[in-house]
């Protein structure tokens, strides 16, 4: 462990502000950025009356641990796979360093981005342990996940933690795109008198949100397999839901919308341009729900992540109530 001076920001200006401080040299290489709730804790070298044109409010001292030996690449580590980005060259340089880290025991290469009906990408073998399959561990929850058939990334690990703070006991969760299950489980576990219905159409991912319901000891979740559309059939005053498949989630309002309690809470999640974030896919939500006899009201919007130049993963919770309520 070793001390460092670091600025705070906000997750949605962390990229922006961290090419600022490489071009004013004040980053500090050798440490990793921090995450702590919907911050970013940025290491730099120097104090902050002397980084310039920079209006960081709040400046700290804290303890990191050294990061992986400055693998000179783009890498995502799941469990005890490290994948590295498609776009990387020099790969098996890349490989053998990551390889000196305990931790790490297999390297792969994305060859493809995210896509498909299921949300994967095609994987090369690289480096170490020739195997696809890991145990991930996140927010005192732990994950079993074939990273080449499921769709996951752990960079949304704040934000399950964010949602899953709001639920309590004797609510009724729909998690309506579960994949493996990384909100299904952490709420289920967090709020164990909670009921947590989990619907994935992906076969695979099923099979490893069973086990990893049974990983966690976990009773209180109902695991259905297939369309969304049709499996929410039978489901009423729902809580919360989640809606997170953000490419095609506005095509499953109306289901959703069916099955909401009145004053539930419907967490969704979208891909949106910069030059109109939240507006435009919020209108569309409101004309499905007035059709629907339901009135919404804006309760959050938010930035989740960077998805590519110029678009954003973003999330807007809205509160679902009956127009004549």
């Amino acid at each position: 462990m070793k001390e460092s001076l670091c600025i705070r920001v906000h997750r949605s200006e962390g990229e922006s502000i961290r090419k600022k401080l490489v071009d004013l040299c004040v980053l500090n290489m050798d440490l990793k950025i921090r995450s702590i709730g919907e911050y970013l804790l940025i290491p730099v070298t120097a104090r902050l009356e002397e980084i310039g044109e920079l209006t960081i409010d709040i400046f700290e001292v804290l303890e990191y641990e050294r990061p992986l030996a400055q693998a000179p690449g783009a890498y995502e580590l799941i469990g005890d796979i490290a994948i590295i980005d498609q776009h990387e060259v020099n790969v098996e340089d890349i490989a053998k360093i990551l390889l000196q880290h305990k931790n790490i025991k297999t390297v792969l290469q994305a060859k493809s981005a995210v896509s498909g009906e299921y949300r994967t990408r095609e994987l090369e073998f690289i480096a170490g342990e020739k195997k696809n399959e890991t145990v991930y561990r996140e927010n005192g929850c732990r994950y079993l996940l074939d990273v080449s058939k499921v769709y996951f990334t752990p960079r949304l690990s704040t934000e399950r933690m964010r949602i899953a703070e709001q639920v309590k006991d004797g609510e009724k969760i729909v998690d309506m795109f579960a994949g493996i299950g990384p909100f299904s489980i952490l709420i289920a576990k967090r709020s164990p008198g909670a009921q947590v219905i989990s619907i994935d159409k992906n076969p695979v991912a099923i099979k490893y949100l069973r086990e990893n319901a049974k990983l966690n000891k976990l009773g209180n979740i109902e695991i259905k397999e297939g369309d969304a559309h049709e499996e929410v059939s039978g489901i009423s005053d729902a809580d919360h839901i989640i809606m997170n498949l953000p490419h095609s989630a506005i095509e499953f309002i109306d289901a959703a919308l069916g099955i909401i309690n009145n004053g539930g809470i419907i967490h969704f999640y979208a891909i949106s341009h910069e030059d109109d974030l939240f507006e435009g896919i919020f209108k569309v939500i409101e004309e499905h729900a007035a059709r629907t006899g339901f009135r919404v009201i804006s309760l959050d919007k938010r930035i989740v992540r960077p998805y590519a130049p110029y678009q954003y993963n973003v999330c807007i919770e809205f509160r679902v109530v009956s127009r004549q309520g």
